[in-house]
């Protein structure tokens, strides 16, 4: 490959690498963008597995975004439904349609509405996510939790904590006695450490602008036309999703990439850069077994620190701390059944009446599974026949090579069927197939050598044409559209280089 040809190495096609190729190419930079991705596949952490006509998300992803620019690139390659979706029509739903957009059940490419409803199962009871004051709370806590609750919250309100963990962070914002019952044992479970071992910084970066107060008066207010104010992304009560999930999004943007002169090479994985005093001249990759280069004039990486830092020299304290920057790791069980026993108690109209949930977080102290998703209620044209079957996943938050992240998909499965049976889901006669999946650092952590990463970070800004990019890249828990901004803001950096060489 010419050495001097103006490229743009990207590691990593998840959605910060794509925007950041995207970004190139739509603006006629003269800059190629090649990117580099480990997966057979595009989407990254936000993509979506597929098993002919079902589809499961890695989390699932809620779309939504303030930003104007994000949002015109999503309804560019996905306009947004005009028209009733086949669960729309089948429950006879009242939806509001924007007038622009396509009708989902004529053409595929359409973005949908769907209605953002979680729960909480605690103590063997339900409550709305977040948390929304009305009779129905108040009750499942109980009339003496509720006044101790309510008297911790304005003591919180007077009596802030130095912020050092994310438990003082949670406690300013809700009171302790809500963060004792709503935060600190799902909080261990899901990071699998406790809240005061955890930096503040999580709570800042995910949750920065909620607290209680913002959660009343949301549940108060908003359905009130008159008051007009911005919520926060927690707080919101819809939200877009691909018609056949987010990886339809991932793989749009990756046509448009290849059409438009970009390149992606799938199943590669990065093993190395070479080095010319305080710039990278080159990238090597694996391939079929066989080791790749590329030249290029800009590298940027999404991919985790904790394996970037091994393509590079390093002094080893630095190193050490790099490779051992924390994470969570990921295991999603699903299942395909013929049945789904946990019934609606909304006004909002379900398919056969089932819970309306996407989410449902296990707060009980003896579930293992941390978050139950109902792929029906994201998107019904994921789950084959969406009248008579369900497609339901449970998700389970480890560390690699603990006793879950070890046990066969026969134990998993197995596992996770008798937790479907004991939160009355279904039982197994319902089960019609079950799939197993495994995401190693799914989630970047915030402890241990994370107090380092400004360190980390400083040294490889070193070389000058070296840019972290997307959640995993920066070590930072963000949101997609963030993420996609990370790429965006890469891309116009490096343009604005490339202008003032001229």
């Amino acid at each position: 490959m010419n050495k001097n040809i103006q490229t743009a190495l990207i590691i990593g096609a998840g959605p910060s690498g794509l925007a950041l190729a995207y970004e190139l190419i739509k603006n006629n930079s003269g800059i190629r963008p090649i990117i580099i991705e480990k997966l057979g596949c595009v989407g990254g952490l936000s993509r979506t597995v597929y098993d002919g006509n079902l589809g499961v998300d890695i989390g699932g992803h809620r779309l939504f975004t303030k930003n104007k620019y994000i949002q015109g690139i999503w309804d560019s390659f996905l306009p947004v439904q005009n028209a009733p979706s086949v669960d729309d029509l089948y429950c006879e739903r009242d939806v509001k349609y924007p007038k622009n957009g396509k009708d989902p059940n004529k053409e595929d490419d359409v973005m949908l509405i769907r209605k953002r409803y979680s729960t909480i199962i605690h103590n063997g009871k339900t409550f709305e996510y977040p948390i929304k004051l009305n009779f129905e709370t108040l009750s499942n806590l109980g009339f003496k939790t509720s006044f101790c609750a309510g008297l911790s919250y304005i003591k919180s309100l007077f009596c802030k904590r130095k912020e050092n963990s994310l438990e003082d962070f949670l406690i300013n914002r809700f009171g302790q006695v809500l963060y004792d019952t709503f935060f600190k044992s799902y909080t261990k479970k899901v990071w699998g450490l406790d809240a005061s071992c955890i930096s503040s910084c999580w709570g800042h970066q995910r949750i920065r602008k909620l607290s209680l107060f913002k959660t009343i008066f949301n549940a108060l207010f908003s359905k009130i036309n008159f008051l007009k104010f911005s919520k926060e992304t927690s707080l919101i009560d819809e939200f877009y999703y691909p018609k056949f999930g987010c990886s339809q999004l991932w793989e749009k943007m990756a046509d448009y990439i290849v059409n438009n002169g970009g390149e992606i090479i799938l199943n590669s994985e990065f093993v190395d850069f070479s080095v010319d005093e305080d710039k990278i001249i080159s990238l090597r990759y694996k391939n079929n077994n066989e080791i790749q280069e590329i030249y290029a004039k800009y590298f940027i990486s999404s991919i985790p620190i904790s394996d970037l830092i091994k393509g590079v020299d390093a002094p080893y304290d630095l190193k050490q701390n790099a490779i051992n920057l924390p994470y969570r790791d990921y295991i999603l069980v699903s299942f395909y059944t013929n049945d789904f026993y946990l019934k609606n108690k909304t006004d909002y109209k379900t398919v056969n009446n089932i819970a309306p949930e996407c989410w449902i977080y296990l707060q009980e102290k003896d579930a293992i599974a941390s978050r139950i998703q109902i792929m029906n209620n994201w998107s019904p044209y994921l789950v084959g026949d969406f009248r008579k079957n369900y497609l339901i996943s449970l998700e389970y938050f480890v560390n690699e090579n603990d006793t879950l992240w070890n046990m066969s998909d026969g134990e998993l499965v197995e596992i996770a069927s008798l937790e479907c049976e004991k939160y009355n889901l279904f039982k197994r006669k319902n089960i019609l197939k079950s799939d197993v999946l495994r995401e190693k650092k799914a989630y970047p952590a915030y402890w241990g050598s994370y107090n380092e990463l400004s360190t980390i970070k400083e040294f490889l800004s070193s070389f000058k044409n070296l840019y972290l990019i997307g959640r995993n890249g920066q070590h930072c828990y963000n949101n997609m559209d963030e993420a996609m901004l990370s790429g965006i803001n890469v891309a116009r950096k490096i343009m604005g280089g490339l202008n003032n060489e001229k």
